[in-house]
């Protein structure tokens, strides 16, 4: 016998409690030579952009591929 599971519930279109659609946050745009920030690999530099889908950035010891949304990286 399987324990009980409550099925997630969702929103009817008619509702009058209706969560309001919130637009996902903007993809911050790199360019090669940005100063970043690491939550995980610390500083580094942006050495090259794959078309919006990923960059690559070196963290001194380590070079790193980062695709996009980048959730842990901030430019400096």
């Amino acid at each position: 016998m399987r324990p009980y599971q409550a099925a997630t519930r969702r929103q009817l279109p008619t509702s009058p409690f209706k969560v309001p659609d919130v637009p996902p946050p903007p993809i911050e745009q790199f360019v090669t030579g940005d100063q970043v920030s690491h939550d995980k690999y610390g500083l580094g530099r942006v050495i090259a952009v794959h078309q919006d889908v990923a960059v690559i950035v070196d963290f001194g010891s380590e070079t790193y591929r980062l695709t996009a949304p980048y959730a842990k990286l901030e430019k400096l």
